[in-house]
């Protein structure tokens, strides 16, 4: 079980340090985002719940739906929902990139558990597999749920309720179409490796714009200061 445990864990782990260590204006309480991860590790049971109530009774039937709603969007959402409401408005969350630290984080956290969880019923067999994909997409998809949700934090005019959207909207259709990939698709592989090239392209292209977005942010708060002075 050991074995188990620690090849469901590493993936999450490393790509988690992976992000945090991206932070290049002032690395996040390393406290406050283990307590992130482990609110994702926590969700992950009753999203679990709800799917395998909905599957039992046979409620959503189809590749499409089935990606789309009894994945995507259960997911997405409780992630989501937590991440607004207990880590947007935390005084913790003071600049643009810290957005991608927390939305990783949770994802990672959700990500984590599934893993182990599928590695202990499939075996350790499948561990790369995993990391490689359903980890390093959670992982991605919260990078792009962050990021949305830093920039509607630190904006300074009427976009904010736009990018809140973005937030949440965008991450559901991107893991609807992992999952639809994957669900539907006979020779899948040849479809999920372009997706996931393009799935990292986009999550590291918004690691490069919160970057920009918090040297910016910084600058006004300078010039702020300089012209209170």
């Amino acid at each position: 079980m050991l074995v188990v445990v620690s090849a469901g864990v590493a993936p999450g782990l490393a790509l988690l340090s992976y992000f945090y260590l991206r932070d290049q204006f002032g690395q996040e309480p390393i406290l406050t985002v283990f307590k992130t991860f482990l609110m994702g590790a926590v969700i992950t049971f009753p999203i679990m719940f709800v799917q395998y109530i909905m599957s039992a009774e046979e409620i959503i039937q189809g590749s499409l739906l089935s990606a789309f709603l009894s994945a995507a969007l259960f997911e997405e959402f409780f992630k989501w929902f937590v991440l607004f409401f207990a880590i947007y408005q935390h005084a913790e969350f003071d600049e643009p990139f810290d957005g991608i630290v927390y939305g990783a984080s949770i994802s990672l956290g959700f990500a984590t558990i599934e893993n182990i969880l599928y590695l202990a019923a499939n075996g350790v067999g499948f561990a790369l597999g995993r990391a490689l994909l359903p980890v390093s997409s959670h992982a991605l998809f919260g990078v792009i749920m962050g990021y949305y949700l830093g920039k509607a934090k630190f904006q300074t005019d009427k976009s904010q309720k736009r990018w809140l959207f973005y937030s949440f909207f965008v991450p559901f259709v991107l893991h609807g179409l992992y999952d639809f990939i994957l669900f539907s698709e006979k020779n899948w592989l040849y479809f999920i490796l372009p997706f996931m090239l393009f799935l990292w392209w986009l999550g590291l292209r918004k690691v490069k714009h919160a970057h920009l977005l918090t040297k910016k942010f910084y600058g006004r708060k300078i010039q702020e200061k300089n012209a209170s002075v």
